[in-house]
């Protein structure tokens, strides 16, 4: 979190596992796996990797003595697909040398190029869709035997929600728990829609069952994931958009994302408890007084607005306007004072004008955002946007209002973390430093990152740091005794 630009994130999502003799006196398999994009993209991977161990396949860190290689991929921008071209062109690379190795592609971007990566691109052995996981055995078995193994089939029903997930490169401290899958929102922009399917939810006796199990093994904060947190519904099973359809007894007994917050609140009341992603239009002050409410609750909201312009914002079909965006905010800063709210937001959107370039800098500076995710927009292919609207930005135009909000939202987190100068906060080790090894990093519950002087902590401890300085990304500090 600590760059204020989110470029397609790629992590190496493997733990490394030394080789084992199976029962069968068999070399355990290999599988390495790689994730581009979204927080769910990596909670997927863990899915994966259990779904694979269960047929014998470790996770290793090195690719080259893999037999497996999948790369979990994201579609929201071209940049992000054509990262994941150039690694499966490397990948092939080594195949050559290693012929037995199986290369396939899962998530948003198998979804939406289906058989093309197989067929015309020739750069895999499998394409698999975020709904057909547990078909990857079978899908393994179908190259193996010399044939072509596609799967992108969207799911109505399926939310794994009885599938363990291996935690790949944990560090035992932090985790992510899917509640839901899909999205209804149909945003002009997004293909998540496309990609994903329609949105439905978890039980949430198995989320809470998850939570438990991740505290049991001593892990201190959870992150609840969707692409949609806040429409979370969980009525018996089905589509979020059948509920009206749904029995008086389901109705009744429906559980919303407020009282699923607060469930797991009371499950775990020791674990730090995070979600993502909010929409607008959703969030209900239900939410915000559950967060009030409980102390393990973070103080932090991901609150993407995408525009400041209200024309643009319709444009977008993002389902709210600039002026109900603001008091949203207000309410947050009313019920849920000192909390930490972050934004996505795109520029150069089809028809832009400066008028409404400056809407969204307006806005930027009612809300002072503490960070967030900015890009100039990518037309991305079957969206309603591409289909029906023209992208008439320059680029050079999208590029210089990209600017002028990283370098606003810069002053802004700046000015956020210089008001922490001279306070103290309680800050959640999560390991070392990356610029010295003589340095814990830590993030507050506003979600802002901390550095302090190792002393006789260890990664996991909740310490009392004072802030003594910061830098627009970091805050810096010395623990003190409590």
């Amino acid at each position: 979190m600590a760059d204020l630009v989110q470029e397609e994130k790629v992590i190496d999502e493997t733990r490394q596992g030394d080789a084992v003799v199976l029962e069968s006196g068999e070399r355990e398999k290999k599988l390495y796996i790689e994730s581009y994009g979204c927080q769910m993209n990596f909670s997927d991977s863990e899915i994966v990797a259990s779904i694979l161990e269960k047929e014998g396949y470790g996770t290793t860190r090195n690719m080259e003595e893999a037999d497996l290689v999948l790369l979990n991929t994201c579609s929201i921008r071209d940049k992000a697909e054509q990262t994941v071209r150039k690694r499966l062109t490397s990948f092939n690379k080594i195949k050559e040398e290693k012929p037995e190795m199986r290369i396939g592609v899962l998530g948003c971007m198998a979804e939406r190029l289906k058989s093309k990566l197989l067929d015309e691109e020739k750069l895999v052995d499998m394409v698999v869709g975020p709904d057909a996981y547990r078909d990857l055995p079978n899908l393994v078995k179908e190259v193996d035997a010399g044939r072509k193994a596609v799967n992108v089939i969207l799911s109505k029903e399926e939310t794994y929600a009885d599938v363990n997930p291996v935690r790949l490169g944990s560090n035992g401290i932090t985790a992510f728990v899917s509640i839901t899958r899909g999205c209804d929102n149909m945003c002009t922009f997004c293909v998540v829609p496309f990609t994903r399917g329609r949105e439905r939810s978890r039980n949430p006796e198995t989320i809470v069952e998850e939570c438990v199990e991740l505290w049991n093994k001593g892990y201190k904060e959870v992150t609840l994931l969707g692409q949609n947190v806040d429409s979370y519904l969980w009525y018996g099973g089905g589509l979020k958009k059948d509920f009206e359809k749904a029995s008086e007894a389901a109705k009744a007994t429906a559980v919303g994302f407020a009282a699923l917050l607060e469930k797991v609140a009371l499950a775990v009341p020791g674990m730090r408890i995070r979600f993502s992603t909010s929409n607008p239009q959703d969030m209900l002050d239900e939410v915000l007084h559950v967060i009030a409410k409980y102390e393990n609750i973070c103080n932090y909201i991901h609150l993407p607005v995408q525009s400041g312009s209200s024309r643009i914002l319709e444009l977008m079909n993002r389902g709210h306007n600039r002026e109900e965006y603001m008091a949203l905010i207000d309410r947050v800063r009313r019920i849920i004072p000192g909390c930490g709210i972050s934004h996505d937001m795109i520029t150069g959107f089809p028809t832009e004008t400066e008028e409404d370039h400056q809407e969204t800098l307006s806005l930027m500076e009612y809300v002072k955002y503490d960070f967030g995710y900015m890009f100039y927009y990518s037309e991305r292919p079957n969206t309603f946007a591409a289909r029906k609207m023209e992208d008439d930005i320059p680029l050079e135009v999208k590029k210089r209002r990209l600017t002028e909000i990283i370098d606003l939202q810069q002053k802004h987190s700046l000015e956020s973390n210089r008001a922490y100068i001279g306070k103290t906060e309680e800050v959640l080790i999560e390991g070392s430093s990356k610029r010295s090894e003589e340095d814990w990093f830590g993030r507050t519950t506003q979600n802002t990152v901390v550095v302090f002087p190792k002393a006789n902590e260890k990664p996991g401890d909740f310490v009392k740091v004072m802030i003594k300085d910061c830098t627009a990304a970091t805050l810096l500090g010395e623990r003190v005794d409590e």
